[in-house]
């Protein structure tokens, strides 16, 4: 069974979907520049760090709550 996660970012980017298929978890992330761009993980904490680089607590200064809101949908995933 493959569980897909859907994560939407308030921001000019527009959603991402995580899927867990079997050991891989495979992330979509589909912008106004590039369309779509996938990245596949190994593992949860692979995909945690592509997250928090992707995503840097700096760059959500004053909006901490957006920032948090992502990492915890990256967390239930």
């Amino acid at each position: 069974m493959m569980k897909k996660h859907e994560i939407y970012k308030k921001d000019k980017w527009n959603m991402m979907t995580v899927e867990v298929q079997g050991r891989y978890i495979v992330l979509r992330e589909i912008t106004d520049d590039w369309g779509e761009e996938a990245h596949t993980f190994l593992s949860r904490p692979a995909m945690m760090q592509w997250a928090n680089n992707r995503f840097p607590k700096e760059a959500y200064q004053g909006n901490e709550e957006e920032w948090q809101r992502i990492m915890d949908a990256f967390k239930q995933v």
